[in-house]
């Protein structure tokens, strides 16, 4: 797979036939090709046909194997014996790593300094040197600009590259070839190469499909770039999802989504955790905060009109264990399944049991009980106790703190 590059047209816009092009070069033992799976209980939470495209069932767990795969397989022999360079926090680097590793190329990677330690052994484990140096991904990304110039690597851009961009759109091509009738796509929208091969497989086949990109409301970098009419950079707050949490557009993949796009929406990160929350206890898969920012968007939107087919592309599982175990407490917390509530007795023996009997008459389970006799808040005479509590929903929990409240017992709700 030599000179990939060359299939490009004048304008370094992917054509639908590079896309074509790209899909036959890839190796399936290195780039599969994801299932698409209609899920009943989001379609009847949303009131229409909700598919599921799983890319965090590739083997980095996340689509951007696809882009960085095609890239590599493009350089020629020369540029593969000097190797390559890449910047990212995480998927992109471990598809770079990966693609490397399988072509046998040296591979340096630039990493933010606060990068999660899972993605930086998970980088190092493809054979990658990773370079920790940056505090964002914009500094890493300057600083492997410059090793690029230096030292003669070629350079694997996240996303602002056209072969990168064929390869992402690939997920289009297998779309179209899954699904007859689709009437909306949404999918995660960071630096814009999913968004921008997706959108040239889609629209180039299927003008009449609608697709809009999803973006952190911290990040809205594309959105407010598209309402300007040009690249713009902001500076974001913090988000979960780091994923698509990029401050600029790149000139290319702007140009694309702003001929092709019919819309760009923001979601919070609170619809996230809950969306990552349910596609762990409904669908089974665990899926990454960016990963899951066009589902939340689809599910936070209320009904839908029926009948249509609506697609979700779940881009990534790259997640965190420590950060999976938040997600799961504070999803509980959020559908009022898990309440943590401080409750001031009289130290005296039995108080205690006689709140655990009735709070269990409720059926309510307790989930973890401390004991608090030393603190300010505490008054002397008092002892101070932490319940942790499990519930069947929100209406459950109201009914827990309504009897609490008839009880009149001294207590909070602990956030």
């Amino acid at each position: 797979m030599n000179n990939l590059s060359k299939m490009y047209v004048r304008d370094n816009i992917p054509s639908i036939d590079d896309l074509f092009r790209a899909q036959k070069l890839m190796d399936k033992d290195v780039v599969r090709k994801t299932p698409l799976l209609k899920s009943n209980t989001f379609s009847t939470s949303a009131g229409t046909n909700i598919f599921l495209k799983l890319e965090l069932f590739q083997k980095t767990g996340s689509f951007k194997v696809r882009g960085a795969y095609t890239k590599i397989n493009s350089l020629t022999n020369d540029q593969c014996k000097s190797g390559v360079i890449a910047a990212s926090a995480g998927n992109h680097a471990q598809g770079v790593a990966y693609a490397a590793h399988k072509r046998k190329i040296r591979c340096t990677i630039v990493m933010p300094k606060n990068a999660s330690p899972a993605k930086v052994a998970a980088t190092r484990f493809y054979g990658a040197n990773v370079i920790l140096s940056g505090e964002t991904y914009d500094e890493s990304w300057k600083i492997a600009d410059s090793m690029s110039r230096e030292n003669g690597y070629s350079i694997i851009h996240a996303f602002d590259d056209p072969i990168v961009i064929a390869g992402q759109g690939t997920i289009g091509l297998e779309l179209l070839e899954d699904l007859k009738d689709i009437d909306k796509i949404y999918l995660p929208l960071g630096g814009g190469g999913l968004a921008s091969g997706v959108s040239i497989a889609i629209k180039t086949r299927r003008p009449n499909v609608k697709i809009i990109g999803v973006e952190s409301k911290q990040f809205p970098t594309m959105k407010k770039s598209l309402e300007q009419g040009k690249p713009c950079h902001i500076n974001g707050g913090f988000s979960i999802a780091d994923g698509i949490s990029v401050k600029s557009p790149g000139d290319l993949t702007f140009e694309i989504c702003s001929k092709y796009l019919d819309d760009v929406v923001t979601i919070d990160d609170v619809s996230i955790v809950e969306t990552m929350f349910l596609l762990m206890e409904r669908e089974k898969v665990v899926v990454e905060p960016a990963g899951a920012a066009s589902l939340a968007y689809v599910l936070s939107s209320g009904k839908m009109k029926s009948n249509q087919n609506i697609i979700s592309i779940l881009s990534g599982g790259n997640i965190d264990m420590y950060l999976l175990g938040q997600i799961v407490a504070k999803g509980l917390m959020q559908m009022g399944r898990l309440v943590k509530i401080f409750i001031q007795l009289p130290d005296k023996p039995g108080a205690l049991k006689g709140v655990v009997d009735k709070i269990a008459e409720l059926s309510v389970n307790i989930v973890q009980v401390e004991h608090d006799r030393l603190s300010s808040n505490v008054a002397a005479g008092s002892a101070g106790v932490y319940l942790s509590l499990e519930l069947e929903n929100e209406k459950h929990s109201r009914k827990l703190l309504d009897f609490l409240k008839k009880e009149k017992m001294i207590f909070k709700v602990v956030p």
